[in-house]
């Protein structure tokens, strides 16, 4: 009986999808940055390619 679970699922609102979304991406911010203190030598490489990245980028 698949339709047992659609009544407990009820469409979230925009500002709880924004809540977790914003949520989301403050601890993947703090994860990059735990990684960038724990490995800075990876961290400056990662830095020096997006660098060239955004260098060799054409609009």
């Amino acid at each position: 009986m698949p339709d047992e679970h659609d009544d407990e699922r009820q469409p979230e609102s925009d500002a709880d999808r924004r809540r977790r979304r914003a949520q989301f991406l403050r601890e993947l911010h703090e994860a990059k940055a735990l990684r960038d203190r724990v490995q800075p030598r990876r961290a400056r490489a990662a830095r020096m390619r997006q660098a060239m990245r955004m260098r060799t980028f054409r609009w």
